[in-house]
C-alpha cells in the first residue's frame, strides 16, 4: 500500500478546500485571477493540456479579422492571435484589471506587437464597445470567473457579426471550471448555435455561432 506523506496530503486538502471556496464565491462575487497569480495562466501544464497553437487553431482565426479575447490577462492568447490576423486584422484584448493589462502592455512593447488594443471593461455590463464588430470572441478559462454568465454571453452576442463564432475552452483544476452542459445551456439561452466540440468532460472547447 502507497502512503501519501501527510505534508502533501495536508496541501491537497488545503488547496482543494481553497478551490471550493474560491468557486462559491465566485458565483456571487467577480473573482477573476489576480495579475501576481498570472503565472497559472501562462506555465507549462497550461501549454500542454490546452496549446496555445491548439487554442488558436480552434478558435479560427484568419488573416483580416477582427477577434476579442475575453480576460486576457497578460496576453498568453493575444499576442499570437495578433500574429494570426496580420496585416490587416486586429485583436481587442479586454480584462477588468489594470494590473493584468499592465502586464500585456509591457509585452506588447516587448515585442513589438501593434495591433493588438488593450480594453479594460466588464463584458457583463451594456453599452460596452459598438456591436456587431467582431468575427471571433473567445473565453479561455474565464466563463466561470463572471457571475452574471448570461449578460455576458449576451453581450458578446451582440457584439459579434452575424455568422461570427464564439469559443470557449475548460480546464480542469481550475476552481472556475464550467462543465459543457452548464456551456451549453448559457449559450443556447443567449441565442448561439453550437457547431463544433474537442476534447474531453474535463478539458474542451466548444465553438458556436450567431446565426445570420
Amino acid at each position: 500500500m502507497i502512503k501519501i506523506p501527510k505534508v502533501f496530503l495536508g496541501l491537497l486538502l488545503a488547496l482543494t478546500g481553497i478551490s471550493f471556496i474560491w468557486r462559491y464565491i465566485s458565483r456571487r462575487k467577480q473573482m477573476p485571477c489576480p495579475a501576481w497569480l498570472s503565472w497559472m495562466l501562462d506555465n507549462r501544464f497550461t501549454e500542454t493540456v490546452a496549446g496555445t497553437k491548439v487554442t488558436l487553431h480552434r478558435i479560427g482565426l484568419l488573416p483580416g479579422e477582427r477577434g476579442l479575447d475575453i480576460g486576457c490577462g497578460s496576453g498568453r492568447l493575444s499576442l499570437p492571435a495578433a500574429q494570426r490576423v496580420t496585416p490587416a486584422g486586429e485583436i481587442v484584448a479586454l480584462d477588468i484589471q489594470p494590473a493584468m493589462l499592465g502586464k500585456l502592455q509591457q509585452r506588447l512593447k516587448t515585442n513589438g506587437v501593434t495591433n493588438v488594443t488593450p480594453v479594460k471593461a466588464d463584458i457583463t455590463k451594456p453599452g460596452i464597445l459598438s456591436g456587431e464588430q467582431f468575427d471571433r470572441v473567445w473565453l479561455v478559462t474565464v466563463l466561470g470567473e463572471i457571475p452574471d454568465q448570461l449578460a455576458a454571453l449576451q453581450n458578446i452576442h451582440r457584439l459579434l457579426k452575424p455568422g461570427g463564432t464564439l469559443s470557449i475552452t475548460e480546464i480542469l483544476p481550475d476552481p472556475h471550471f464550467q462543465s459543457q452542459a452548464t456551456v451549453m445551456w448559457l449559450c443556447w439561452q443567449a441565442g448561439f448555435v453550437p457547431t463544433q466540440k474537442w476534447g474531453t468532460a474535463f478539458v474542451f472547447t466548444l465553438n458556436f455561432t450567431k446565426p445570420e
